[in-house]
């Protein structure tokens, strides 16, 4: 499944500000642009080598979903997301992915259930795991149960969701990678199985247990 970096690379067509809307929201759930920082619209597009106009474009739709938020002097700040809004996040996202894989049971291919299972086996054999291949194989399982869905809107929302979580990585939370692909393969094994009822709960654990680790971590800061 195509990375965020891989679609500004290959979709020439996309709009100035959509491309620089995608770039700032890949530093963004990377954390190379971490909470905190100020992004003043005059010096990104000056970074950025484009006109003020697509940047301010870029920006108050990332306003507009949450990632940054609006400072005296108009200048826009990178946000630090609560524990309430993460829970928040996590409990919309437990009831949108349970919808999605119930949705989704009979409509993903074999095959790509089989592509999926083996990118997680692949990871859990790894002597050193990569944050960036382990975003990436969970990106594919969570992105083909939103896309069998077949709703648009839910696939839509969940994702853009799950992105706000992005922050809490396999560098951030090294207990949910083994825990958090066990989870995976019960997932795959109740859509395989074609039990929507056992699927749903395998999504319901598994989004716990991410919120439960992100609840720790922040209680330890």
């Amino acid at each position: 499944m195509r990375t965020a970096a891989d679609a500004i690379l290959q979709a020439p067509e996309k709009s100035l500000s959509q491309q620089i809307y995608d770039r700032l929201l890949t530093m963004l759930i990377q954390r190379e642009l971490p909470a905190g920082t100020v992004l003043q619209e005059r010096k990104l597009a000056e970074a950025l080598d484009v006109s003020r106009t697509p940047a301010r474009e870029a920006l108050n739709r990332l306003e507009t979903e949450g990632f940054i938020s609006r400072q005296p002097g108009n200048s826009m700040i990178v946000r630090e997301f609560s524990v309430r809004e993460l829970t928040e996040v996590l409990h919309l996202r437990g009831l949108l992915e349970a919808e999605a894989v119930s949705l989704a049971i009979g409509r993903i291919p074999a095959e790509e259930l089989d592509a999926i299972e083996a990118g997680v086996r692949r990871m859990l054999e790894a002597e050193k795991p990569d944050p960036l291949e382990d975003w990436k194989v969970d990106t594919h399982l969570h992105g083909a149960i939103a896309e069998a869905a077949g709703n648009a809107l839910l696939a839509k929302m969940a994702l853009e969701l799950r992105l706000k979580t992005r922050m809490f990585n396999l560098t951030h939370m090294p207990e949910r990678f083994r825990v958090g692909h066990g989870e995976h393969l019960k997932i795959i094994e109740a859509i395989r199985a074609g039990d929507r009822e056992a699927a749903k709960t395998a999504v319901h654990d598994h989004i716990d247990g991410v919120k439960g680790s992100i609840i720790r971590k922040l209680s330890e800061v």
